[in-house]
């Protein structure tokens, strides 16, 4: 071919029409089109002519694969049918060995040329163009080769020849297996590195080992493949010290040794961005691993760069693990950390175009932009960001309508809207913050705290009953418990502004909150209102609050709640007035609490003077405590009648006390009986519990489920509302009952009870009914 530029030679003259295609290639020269064109124009014209226009447009393009692929086509139909003696086919040869030299990496080329000296019978060029095939194409083009080059070993006539190509061809065999034995990779890519490294073919061996790290998928066979890879670097260095050690050492041996020690040292820093490689190829989506990726490439601004932006195109957000917006975000930051921040706001702006799954993501995507803007101090910036997300979408969509995307959601995450109002509030104007508090109602995303802030934001501005109409607005949307500290802040803040001038209509508050309110909360509300009462309502109605609130909270609280009602009772009325709350308390409390409340109430009355009082409460309270488990009752009891008591009254408490402890152990021995006669009828006898065993060890067996049964009534006792089944002295019951009853003890009449003391035998110095009761225990009726 000649240059263009050149005066065309009689040889490849053109003719007439010729020279619109000759025109189109002067303008062209390197357009693989215009070329085409023209050949296709000549393709019924003299095959020199023709051969001449390849030749020309290869001239000025020779990496073109289409021209080449084309041109040899072309020039191996011209041959066929000829002798293979013809010079022509020399020709053709030569040809094809022009196109390698540009087209070594293509493996159709070799094949054609392979094909072509198979057909021209030429054993020895024939082979030695496969193996040259094999050595010029990559690995994994090697299967196009091998079944063209076994099937001229077959034909072959010598033996001899065949057999070193078949002994080239068990590595291929290894290959192989890679594809059927897929839990066995690490083994294969090693065994055909040895194979290598056993034939002396060092830089076959490396790229068996690059190849293998490069597209194993889990760590074992990458461990595998790499603690070989790494031994075979070092014996290379061992093995080239060695002949050092032995031959001498010259400059040209330092520069090899010292490419070998950079092999090895390089092999070695890859391994942690390898390993990840591997994790990323089992699972591309994994958002941890590309953040990993991320910190590997720590100090190299273009490789992070690149990291990011091929895990936000590879990863799938609808199959990631993890968080998908997280690495946007990362990117971002990169940018603004670099002080890019055009950068960074063009990648968030791609960000929220992203078709996440969940609408947080979204969300988080929006509210990092604005942090962004917040932390440069673009405040107007961050605000438009901010109500640009939260704007009302051309297609509207339920929050949980996983139908439709993101962006269609997303003006109903309160996360965005939690963010604008806060900078509404310290930004914006008191209007433009109260329609987003007022828009985050309607759309009926609001949460409890939502409505707090709204309300304490109203309440700072002085806008106090638009504060409360928040309050109940908050009201209407909850139910218990959330709305729990709704109405907590509401009634505290209502209280605080008005104190008693709305009683009326904070009662109503009150009233209105406790309906419906399960137990576990209403103890706060209750306290709040009893304390309303005392300071600016009346005394009688914080009594009845609290006597409410002990059968309104939890069966745990009641205790307490009595504790706080008797307090309150005797510093408002008296210690007298505690009588009934006592009695009540004693009725509807478990016996542990019971049991306290007695001890309380009699030490109360003892203080008092009012002794028979407190007798009958230790009577009563002696009816739940067993003497086994309840000692301190019943030496309480006791020192109390030491102090106050006599010889009779002693004998009685001991008498009751061996009922008590014989009502218990009744009920224990007949349940003992029970399981003796249910054990007994089952086995036969009772030794054959245990058989080979003696009489004394079934007996101890006996006592041991006793024991257990004891233990099991002593849980199952009856409650409160079951102690007619305890055995108790009618007297005691009618006679707490009656005492309860008096509520003024001037109405108790001393003297009789001084002269039935004296008939019963009270020893005369017990005169503790002598003293005089101090005045403040009488509270309001010491005038009396």
């Amino acid at each position: 071919g000649l240059h263009l530029s050149e005066p065309k030679s009689p040889h490849h003259s053109a003719e007439d029409d010729d020279l619109p295609y000759e025109e189109e290639i002067i303008r062209n020269p390197y357009s693989v089109k215009c070329w085409m064109r023209y050949i296709e124009h000549k393709q019924n014209a003299q095959k020199s002519v023709l051969n001449m226009i390849y030749e020309r447009a290869l001239k000025e393009l020779p990496g073109s694969y289409k021209l080449w692929y084309n041109y040899l086509r072309e020039r191996r139909k011209q041959v066929k049918g000829k002798c293979v003696t013809d010079p022509a086919y020399e020709e053709v040869n030569n040809c094809h060995e022009r196109a390698l030299v540009f087209m070594h990496k293509m493996p159709r080329i070799w094949i054609d040329y392979c094909q072509l000296m198979v057909s021209q019978c030429k054993i020895t060029r024939s082979r030695r163009t496969f193996d040259r095939a094999l050595r010029a194409l990559p690995i994994t083009q090697h299967p196009r080769i091998w079944p063209l080059y076994l099937r001229f070993a077959r034909n072959l006539p010598l033996p001899e020849t065949a057999i070193p190509i078949y002994t080239l061809h068990f590595p291929l065999s290894f290959l192989g297996g890679l594809t059927r034995f897929t839990d066995q990779l690490g083994k294969l890519w090693c065994s055909l590195a040895d194979y290598y490294i056993r034939s002396g073919h060092f830089e076959k061996a490396r790229d068996v080992y690059e190849e293998a790290i490069l597209t194993v998928v889990t760590v074992r066979d990458f461990t595998q493949v790499f603690d070989s890879f790494a031994q075979f670097e070092e014996s290379m260095i061992a093995a080239k010290m060695e002949t050092t050690s032995e031959l001498g050492q010259d400059e040209e041996d330092d520069i090899d040794l010292e490419l070998r020690l950079a092999r090895f040292e390089s092999l070695i820093t890859r391994r942690p961005l390898l390993l990840n490689s591997v994790l990323l190829r089992q699972n591309p989506h994994n958002v941890h691993e590309w953040h990993k990726r991320v910190k590997l490439y720590e100090g190299q601004p273009r490789q992070i760069i690149n990291t990011y932006t091929e895990a936000v195109q590879t990863i799938d957000p609808m199959k990631a693990t993890g968080k998908p917006h997280t690495l946007w975000v990362s990117f971002a930051r990169f940018y603004e950390d670099n002080e890019q921040l055009d950068d960074a706001r063009t990648i968030f702006e791609k960000a929220t175009k992203v078709n996440y799954k969940q609408v947080d993501d979204l969300a988080a995507v929006w509210c990092e932009y604005g942090e962004m803007e917040l932390r440069h101090e673009n405040y107007d910036q961050a605000l438009r960001i901010l109500r640009k997300a939260t704007a009302i979408p051309a297609r509207k969509a339920e929050y949980f309508d996983s139908s439709e995307p993101v962006q269609n959601r997303v003006y109903k995450s309160l996360k965005v809207w939690s963010m604008l109002a806060d900078l509404e509030e310290s930004l914006g104007t008191f209007q433009s913050t109260k329609a987003v508090y007022d828009r985050i109602i309607d759309l009926r995303i609001a949460t409890p705290q939502i409505i707090i802030n709204y309300a304490m934001f109203l309440e700072e501005h002085n806008y106090f009953e638009d504060s409360f109409k928040a309050y109940e607005r908050g009201i209407a949307l909850f139910k218990w418990p959330n709305v729990h500290d709704i109405w907590n802040t509401y009634l505290t803040k209502f209280i605080d502004r008005y104190g008693g001038k709305k009683l009326e209509r904070v009662r109503d508050l009150f009233e209105q909150a406790l309906d419906g309110c399960p137990a576990k909360y209403a103890k706060t509300i209750y306290l709040l209102y009893a304390k309303l009462e005392e300071e600016y309502g009346l005394a009688r109605h914080a009594m009845a609050v609290y006597e409410r609130a002990t059968a309104a909270v939890e069966p745990e609280e009641r205790h307490q709640m009595f504790n706080i009602y008797i307090k309150r009772a005797a510093e408002i009325y008296g210690v007298t007035h505690t009588r009934a709350i006592y009695q009540k308390a004693i009725e509807v409390l478990p016996d542990e609490h019971a049991r306290d409340m007695c001890l309380r109430f009699a030490d109360m009355e003892s203080k008092l003077g009012e002794i028979d009082r407190a007798r009958a409460i230790y009577s009563y309270c002696s009816q739940i405590c067993d003497p086994r488990v309840t000692a301190r009752f019943w030496q309480t009891w006791k020192e109390f009648e030491v102090r106050h008591g006599n010889e009779d009254t002693i004998r009685e408490m001991l008498r009751i006390k061996r009922s008590v402890q014989a009502t218990y152990n009744t009920q224990v021995n007949f349940m003992s009986s029970q399981m003796l006669k249910a054990t007994t009828n089952a086995t036969g006898t009772v030794s054959d519990l245990a058989p080979g065993q003696s009489g004394v060890d079934d007996m101890k067996l006996l006592e041991q489920k006793a024991q257990q049964l004891a233990a099991e009534a002593e849980q199952d006792k009856p409650k409160p509302k079951d102690k007619i089944l305890f055995v108790r002295s009618d007297t005691s019951r009618s006679e707490l009952a009656e005492l309860a009853k008096q509520a003024n003890p001037d109405e108790i009449d001393i003297d009789d009870d001084e002269d039935e003391d004296a008939e019963d035998g009270e020893p005369d110095e017990v005169q503790l009914e002598q003293k005089s009761v101090p005045t403040a225990v009488f509270g309001g009726l010491k005038d009396d």
